[in-house]
């Protein structure tokens, strides 16, 4: 894969090319010198910001040293895989999953103990007085009109 330059364009603020990623084929219009920045930082590859994060976050999460280039093969693999996996069979039952899997997560998540009280209620039943909330106006009259 290498980086294909589509067009060229000349604008106010100098010569302006369109460029695809390597990695995903994503086309941003970007000027020759930052493309060849970005070139001299993936190995000759032009790669877009997004794939660029992902090999970053590739290098971070390996276990051992690895090379940008090893990096970068191991973010193409996974998104080759990614786009031939294909849709899920019931995507509505793979969607509510997700979603049962985050919220399951976030009641797991230990909750650090907050110094002061952020509750009305809690404040106000501490002082002794009336343990009461004072009900403010509804927002729904307003939308109904």
């Amino acid at each position: 894969m290498s980086a294909t330059v589509v067009a060229g364009d000349t604008t106010i603020g100098g010569e302006v090319e369109w460029a695809a990623c390597d990695c995903c084929g994503l086309r941003e219009e970007c000027t020759p010198a930052y493309i060849a920045g970005v070139k001299a930082r993936h190995g000759g590859r032009w790669v877009c910001g997004l794939c660029s994060e992902a090999v970053e976050d590739e290098i971070h999460r390996a276990g051992r040293l690895i090379s940008p280039e090893e990096a970068l093969t191991r973010h193409a693999s996974f998104r080759e895989a990614f786009r031939s996996a294909g849709p899920p069979p019931d995507p509505a039952a793979h969607l509510i999953a997700a979603v049962r899997h985050l919220v399951r997560r976030g009641f797991e998540t230990p909750r650090a103990p907050r110094s002061t009280p952020t509750s009305p209620r809690r404040r106000l039943s501490q002082d002794g007085g009336t343990a009461s909330l004072s009900r403010s106006g509804s927002c729904f009259s307003a939308l109904a009109r």
